[in-house]
């Protein structure tokens, strides 16, 4: 596939390069059953580029021809207790926001479910989820009964569907043309004027801030700040009413309705072009100082014979082994969800463990690949007698 050289967000050809890795796997979170279908799993660029004039991030050499998500994708996060606490929390603040009792909500990229069923439980809504990598036999709640669900992509066939309540959560990151994707959920959405869309996506920001390069991976083809995300539904005729950063300021919320035409800012965090161009000239002048910075405490680790495991198999993981080229200095890989142990990770080949796997790894050091399960790792850890330092990524 040919490079992208106008944004898909605001069509501007000035575009300024940001960060280039040759190769990564084109999935995170797909699962692999060997150690060598794991080695050899397909691989992409990844040419992250910058639009100035809208604040918009995206990998130009994106080609959605080789994304295959199906039920072998991976993506929940529910064995985590502190990531049902939030999902609990976001279903209590829309059923406080909005009227769904009754109502028509449709999920774009519903995964397996967890957040549609989790909302019909709260609610008494009807619900429709759209996913490729739905599995039937992980809903097992009563109120499955008021839901449908198709497993496909989402495109211009379900525009049609006319839903009081729109929600899409962790999925325009892996969308290529952000724009023509949110025209057809325009057209979805239709000239109802009460009808709410809620969108919930990495925030770019703190990517920047931290200089998280283990954030920045195949899959998502597209990043957001809170304003360029405002500024791309303004664009597209919807009037923005919420918009807000969550989950440790990790993700960010977007609620909005849709307009007769393009509407004009008027939220607070929606002021952040000028803080979105210094943040990139920031990361651009300081990436390479902060993969060195791993690569020398790596180093120092192996040096000692400490051992260290990562825990978390997800992107942030691939993406963490793929751009530091890390193979052996890595003795395990953990996961609390069941159905990724005893896979494989995507590129390294690395087996995924469960944490009753690991005293017998008695790992000395271990990756926290997201800080905000750091005290539930803690514990996890504790229980089964371990006690490695635990570094979280920043």
């Amino acid at each position: 596939m040919s490079r992208i050289e106008a944004c898909p967000a605001c069509a501007s050809p000035a575009l300024e390069p940001v960060w280039r890795v040759p190769s990564v796997p084109v999935h995170s979170c797909l699962m692999v059953d060997s150690e060598a279908e794991a080695r050899a799993f397909p691989r992409g660029e990844l040419d992250l580029v910058f639009c100035p004039a809208c604040g918009f991030l995206f990998n130009a050499a994106f080609d959605p021809t080789v994304q295959h998500y199906s039920p072998a994708y991976e993506e929940t996060q529910v064995f985590s207790p502190r990531f049902l606490r939030f999902l609990a929390e976001l279903c209590e603040d829309q059923a406080a926001a909005y009227e769904l009792r009754h109502r028509l909500v449709v999920e774009i990229g519903c995964g397996k479910g967890d957040f549609l069923v989790a909302l019909a439980e709260r609610t008494g809504c009807r619900g429709i989820g759209i996913d490729p990598g739905f599995r039937p036999e992980r809903v097992a709640s009563p109120a499955a009964s008021h839901l449908t669900f198709v497993r496909d992509l989402y495109g211009p066939t379900w525009r049609r569907l006319a839903p009081d309540y729109l929600v899409c959560r962790h999925t325009l990151e892996h969308i290529g043309p952000v724009s023509a994707f949110l025209r057809t959920v325009r057209e979805t959405v239709g000239e109802r004027p009460e009808t709410v869309v809620m969108f919930e996506l990495p925030d770019l920001r703190r990517i920047l801030i931290e200089r998280a390069f283990w954030d920045l991976y195949y899959e998502h083809a597209s990043y957001f700040t809170a304003g360029s995300l405002a500024r791309l539904f303004r664009r597209e005729r919807f009037s923005v009413h919420a918009l807000r950063r969550c989950y440790d300021e990790q993700y960010l919320v977007l609620e909005a309705r849709p307009a007769p035409g393009p509407t004009a800012p008027s939220l607070p965090l929606e002021d952040d072009l000028a803080e979105t161009r210094a943040l990139i000239a920031a990361f651009r002048s300081g990436i390479a100082a902060k993969r060195e910075g791993f690569e020398e405490r790596l180093a120092a680790w192996r040096a000692e014979g400490r051992r260290v495991a990562i825990w978390g198999s997800g992107s942030k993981a691939v993406s963490f082994l793929a751009v530091l080229g890390l193979g052996a200095e890595i003795a395990a890989v953990v996961d609390v969800n069941p159905h990724k142990r005893g896979r494989w990770l995507a590129g390294t080949g690395h087996r995924i463990v469960g944490p009753d796997d690991l005293p017998e790894v008695r790992p000395d050091v271990v990756l926290v690949m997201n800080p905000i399960y750091l005290e539930e790792i803690g514990r996890d850890l504790a229980a089964r007698g371990l006690a490695p330092e635990l570094v979280p990524m920043r």
